[in-house]
């Protein structure tokens, strides 16, 4: 069988090289001519499948190694009888991770405590319900909106998007929807930003096109957002330089780039091919996970708990570094740019995600304790 797949897959030799032979291509130039007369097309978020790319070729499986399917028509592949299959959850993780990672720096840089502060959070799926719960680890209040999830579970936790407005934070986590009630393009325009709490703090990780960059610029200009943390951006890889200028954490759309949420993308898509076509399956996660980078850290505890939080997170994943690598963008050429937006995703080092690191708390506070189990990180507690 003959593979076309993103090269920003992890493992594609090893996981699929007994399947077939593989092309590994720049996912946003993966055309038709590409994929004509392949059996397997693999891809990330960049590549949009469907009647342009696929008709008239000979594919008969799509896997996406992605946590959301918006750049899939999945009408089409059921209509032309192709399998399909993503990976759900798969980044979830780490992407509640960079939120944490960044309230944190954004707290160290603003100094703002998080214990007490309200967060609002749209969209609470996969990722947003690992948000709330690492959250309100940290003490903070939670306000949820979800109107789906409502509509399913007639929930009252899940509010009408007005209640959320008068939070500390606002963190958006939906797919990326054009018509519809539940339609997300666009939705922090001019209105939602300028009906948010004075001094708020916005934070994106969803999908670029939720938010319309021009009103997010005035808002900042106007005072209405103190901070804002942007990972996805209207237009990429051609993101907006005012807007960059203006964040307080901008980074390349790499929120779920931990090595354990791209490996578990990958081994998601490589067991749906396997049972589409049925074949044996021979590789499993642990077959390409290696040892952390920071197996243990120890911390004795500190009058400060936030800051001792913000210096374990940062010996794990340090966002201010992804932050600069972003923010260089800004000296090199227009002509450029696209080019080095898409290089820093394609040569992301290896970020692990904190339950791979233990943490020995000796004489630390058990509310440290809790805060730290319940963002993730494994502690060993020596009692005295």
């Amino acid at each position: 069988m003959k593979i076309i797949a993103d090269e920003n897959i992890p493992y594609l030799a090893e996981c699929f090289s007994s399947i077939g032979d593989i092309e590994i291509l720049n996912g946003r130039k993966i055309a038709k001519k590409n994929v004509k007369n392949a059996d397997i097309l693999l891809v990330r978020s960049v590549t949009s499948v469907g009647k342009n790319l696929l008709e008239g070729t000979k594919v008969r499986f799509v896997g996406s190694a992605t946590s959301g399917f918006e750049h899939i028509d999945t009408g089409f592949l059921a209509r032309n009888n192709i399998g399909f299959a993503y990976a759900p959850a798969s980044n979830a993780n780490s992407v509640a991770e960079y939120v944490i990672a960044a309230l944190l720096e954004v707290g160290q840089k603003q100094t703002i405590a998080l214990d007490g502060k309200s967060i609002g959070i749209i969209g609470v799926g996969n990722i947003g319900s690992r948000v709330e719960k690492k959250c309100r680890a940290l003490g903070m209040k939670l306000f949820l909106n979800d109107p789906p999830l409502f509509r399913q579970t007639g929930d009252e936790k899940y509010l009408p998007l007005e209640k959320l407005f008068c939070c500390d934070f606002i963190a958006i986590h939906t797919p990326l929807t054009f018509e519809g009630i539940d339609k997300t393009y666009h939705l922090a325009n001019e209105s939602f930003l300028g009906s948010l709490k004075q001094g708020c703090v916005f934070i994106n990780t969803a999908r670029g096109f939720v938010v319309d960059s021009e009103a997010l610029k005035n808002a900042t200009k106007g005072g209405k957002i103190k901070a804002s943390i942007l990972d996805v951006w209207e237009n990429e890889p051609d993101i907006d330089i005012e807007l960059l200028r203006m964040v307080d954490i901008g980074t390349a759309h790499i929120a779920g780039y931990s090595l354990d949420g791209k490996v578990a993308g990958t081994t998601m898509i490589y067991k749906a091919v396997c049972d589409y076509f049925r074949l044996p399956k021979e590789k499993t996660l642990s077959d390409f996970l290696p040892e952390p980078l920071v197996p243990a850290i120890a911390v004795n505890g500190d009058t400060d708990e936030q800051k001792t939080l913000h210096h374990i997170v940062t010996q794990i994943y340090d966002i201010s570094t992804d932050d600069l690598s972003l923010r260089n963008l800004l000296n090199v050429p227009d002509d450029k740019r696209a080019a080095y937006f898409d290089r820093l995703r394609k040569e992301y080092p290896v970020r692990r995600e904190f339950k791979n690191t233990r943490v020995s708390a000796k004489n630390a506070e058990k509310s440290l304790v809790e805060k730290l189990k319940g963002i993730g990180f494994t502690v060993e507690k020596d009692e005295q």
